[in-house]
């Protein structure tokens, strides 16, 4: 049995969310043969799902065009966009092709919509799964644009066109869709090894540690003009070359990243829907940079304060690095973890539809 799995590159949100599904179905069906439609880095796909798995680097959406991981370039993606669908038609055949080529008996697209007009098209099951779709995200910012309404009519066709679109808690609203199925959230949790990366880092025992993840998009702070502090201690990524006596690389240190989140006492990043529940999901407070233009915020947020991981920073604080009270009130944080994940939820409903799969279970694949 075949699965195809297309996953945009906006961010690294979009294969956190895809990972642990893809292991947990593994786990059910040893047999999956598994091809990544992702132009996302080899390493990270690798270090994220377990087992052997075909890449094909394609991007069949891009999201959109960032200048960072919080500046959005409206105006190069509003033109991506309008070059897309004025070929619309011929996108959706040539994509059809090549999935025909590759023969999947399932396509899952977190949340390529391309992809799923051309599963149409070539008569392939598909199902989508995300906390959010970019037919909602063009719309807040396109919406009012002349050519929005084609734009838009293309989007949402797409996205109806899936067996079913699975949205793990918290997702935005997605009013328009008629084949919405509510899941529980995902994310992995991580294993709790504080004491030997407080060893490893060779810091006092009650020295804060924050681990840096702003996403995918790069970016990178100042951190050189941040105060040292000797009750802070930053994990960050061995790219952005820091040199700073409180920050070390994140990498250097070996542990899985599901484990730095929950071997840390905070993490400093955007509320991406990985971030969110990951942090929840591993009783790790979130110092979180607003993005208030950004439509997935508010679903995010107040599923982060309904847990107790909320913990506003203001940009100013990132370029003076004067964090150190954010920093003790996330110490003294409690996160409300809930007692589950989606994540077998959605490899019951993925395996009862491929060939071979496990029984009809919970009412899936009816």
């Amino acid at each position: 049995m075949h699965l195809l799995v297309a996953i945009t590159s906006h961010g690294f949100g979009h294969a956190a969310q895809v990972a642990p599904v893809l292991n947990a179905l593994r786990k059910r069906l040893p047999a999956l043969r598994v091809t990544l439609l992702s132009d996302l880095p080899a390493s990270l796909l690798q270090e994220r799902i377990q087992g052997d798995f075909r890449q094909i680097g394609h991007a069949p959406d891009f999201g959109l065009i960032m200048h960072s991981a919080l500046a959005i370039d409206l105006e190069a993606s509003a033109a991506a966009y309008a070059k897309l669908h004025a070929r619309w038609q011929q996108a959706v055949d040539e994509e059809a092709g090549r999935l025909a080529e590759l023969a999947p008996d399932l396509v899952l697209a977190d949340v390529p919509y391309l992809t799923l007009a051309a599963a149409g098209k070539a008569g392939i099951p598909a199902v989508a799964l995300c906390s959010l779709n970019w037919a909602d995200i063009y719309r807040h910012y396109f919406g009012e644009r002349p050519e929005a309404p084609r734009i838009l009519a293309d989007m949402e066709s797409a996205y109806r066109s899936a067996r079913a679109f699975l949205c793990p808690e918290p997702s935005m609203p997605m009013s328009f869709l008629d084949n919405r199925v509510s899941v529980g959230p995902i994310a992995v949790q991580g294993r709790a090894r504080r004491d030997e990366l407080v060893r490893q880092l060779n810091v006092h025992t009650d020295c804060r540690l924050v681990l840096v993840a702003p996403g995918g998009v790069a970016t990178r702070f100042d951190m050189e003009a941040w105060p040292q502090d000797p009750g802070i201690h930053w994990l960050v990524s061995a790219s952005w070359q820091v040199r700073h006596p409180g920050a070390s690389s994140f990498e250097a240190t070996g542990f899985d990243f599901p484990d730095l989140v929950r071997s840390c006492d905070a993490v400093l990043g955007k509320c991406g829907y990985g971030t969110v529940t990951e942090c929840v999901l591993n009783g790790t407070p979130l110092l979180y940079i607003p993005r208030p233009d950004w439509p997935e915020e508010q679903s995010l947020r107040t599923w982060l304060d309904a847990h107790g991981a909320a913990i506003a920073v203001a940009p100013g604080l990132l370029e003076s690095g004067e964090l150190k009270a954010l920093v003790a009130r996330a110490g003294a944080a409690t996160v409300r973890s809930p007692a589950a994940t989606g994540i077998d939820q959605v490899a019951a409903y993925l395996g009862v539809l491929l060939p071979g799969g496990v029984s009809r279970e919970r009412g899936y694949g009816r």
